[in-house]
C-alpha cells in the first residue's frame, strides 16, 4: 500500500480520487481551502487532512513536510485545484486573469516545487490537471487555456528535471466534466446539449472517469510513464464529430 496526498480534495474529482484510493486500501491525506468542506470528507474516509490555500507556496511546502514526517513518505500526489473562466480576452479583467493563473498554474507550480524537495529521496508520482482547452482552440477560453497550457509545460519540464530522482510528472487533460464547477455551463438543456455535441462521444465526462485516469498515473505499477499528457475528453481535443443534419 502507498501514501497519497490529494490537494483540493473537496473538488468533485479530488473527492472521487480520495474515495477510490481509500477503497484500494491506501493511506491518504486530504487538503482543502475550507475546513467545513474538507473535514466531513476526511471523516467519512477516516483519514487526516490539512486546511490549505494551495496558491501559497510556503503553505504547500509545510503541508508536504507535515505529511512526510507523519506518514514517512509521499508516494504520490495529485493537484486538483483549479477554476473555470469563460470570457474573451478583451473582457477579462486583471483580477480575473490573475485569479485564473493562481488557481490553476500557481497551485500546480507549488506542488511541483514541494514534490521536488520532499519526494527527492524516495521518488514517486505527481499528477497535474490541465484541460482539452490547452491543446485545442475553444472560443472564450483565453485565460484558462493560458493557465492550463502552462500546466502542461510545467509538468514536462519537471519530468525532465526530476527524472534522476525518480519523481514522475504527468498530466490529465479533461474535456468538459459534469461537476459543481461546470454547473453554469450544464444547468440548462441548451447549454448542455451544445457542450455535448462538441465531444465526439456526445456526452460530458464524469468525475469518476477523470479520477480513474489520475489513479492510473499515480499507480506505482505504472512507474515507466513520465512527461505525458493523458487526454480524457470524449475526443474533444483530437476528433471532429459527425454533424447532425
Amino acid at each position: 500500500m502507498a501514501n497519497y496526498l490529494i490537494i483540493a480534495a473537496t473538488s468533485d474529482i479530488g473527492t472521487e480520487v480520495a474515495r477510490s484510493l481509500y477503497r484500494q486500501g491506501h493511506t491518504i491525506w486530504l487538503t482543502g481551502r475550507h475546513e467545513e468542506k474538507v473535514k466531513p470528507i476526511a471523516a467519512s474516509l477516516e483519514t487526516a487532512y490539512s486546511v490549505l490555500d494551495a496558491t501559497d507556496l510556503e503553505a504547500v511546502d509545510r503541508t508536504f513536510a507535515t505529511v512526510c514526517s507523519t506518514l514517512g513518505s509521499i508516494d504520490g500526489v495529485v493537484c486538483c485545484a483549479g477554476s473555470l473562466l469563460l470570457k474573451p480576452a478583451h473582457l477579462t479583467s486583471w483580477d480575473e486573469y490573475i485569479g485564473t493563473m493562481q488557481a490553476n498554474l500557481t497551485t500546480s507550480f507549488a506542488v511541483v516545487r514541494s514534490a521536488g524537495q520532499h519526494m527527492h529521496g524516495t521518488g514517486g508520482s505527481v499528477v497535474l490537471i490541465s484541460s482539452a482547452a490547452a491543446v485545442h482552440g475553444i472560443v472564450n477560453h483565453e485565460a484558462i487555456a493560458a493557465a492550463k497550457g502552462g500546466v502542461i509545460s510545467l509538468a514536462r519540464s519537471a519530468a525532465a528535471t526530476y527524472a534522476s530522482a525518480n519523481i514522475r510528472f504527468n498530466v490529465v487533460a479533461p474535456g468538459l466534466v459534469a461537476t459543481k464547477m461546470t454547473t453554469k455551463l450544464t444547468q440548462n438543456e441548451v447549454g448542455r446539449k451544445t457542450s455535448e455535441t462538441m465531444h465526439a462521444l456526445r456526452r460530458l465526462g464524469t468525475a469518476e472517469e477523470i479520477a480513474a485516469a489520475i489513479i492510473f498515473l499515480l499507480d506505482l505499477n505504472n512507474s515507466w510513464i513520465t512527461g505525458q499528457v493523458l487526454a480524457v475528453d470524449g475526443g474533444l481535443s483530437t476528433l471532429m464529430p459527425r454533424m447532425k443534419l
